[in-house]
């Protein structure tokens, strides 16, 4: 029981962490860019961009004990670090993990 609610710490953590990041991305690249590139505003991208920055690093820094928490195998594993440079790959990586989740549930 210990280790489950351990695990689930871990992933409840890393999927806020995750969403948090995946947020912060798209709005440094549909909003801050186009102020800055549109309305030259350049500030935009830099106070987005240093917020996003800090984002990525607390999510990279997370990933790998909550796959080692969660006992992820490689793939999984790779495909959360792939989720971090695309835009929406961090909401698609949730869902995904959510679906696992219930259905590790409901066995």
């Amino acid at each position: 029981m210990i280790v489950t609610t351990e695990k689930a710490k871990w992933l409840r953590r890393f999927k806020l962490i995750s969403i948090i990041e995946g947020i912060s991305f798209l709005v440094l690249l549909f909003i801050a860019m186009p102020l800055k590139y549109v309305m030259d505003m350049p500030l935009a991208v830099t106070y987005v961009g240093w917020a996003h920055g800090i984002l990525f690093i607390i999510y990279i820094y997370v990933v790998f004990p909550t796959a080692r928490k969660a006992a992820w195998n490689f793939t999984k594993t790779f495909f959360a670090l792939v989720a971090s440079i695309l835009p929406f790959g961090p909401f698609v990586f949730d869902k995904y993990l959510t679906k696992k989740e219930r259905e590790l549930a409901s066995s």
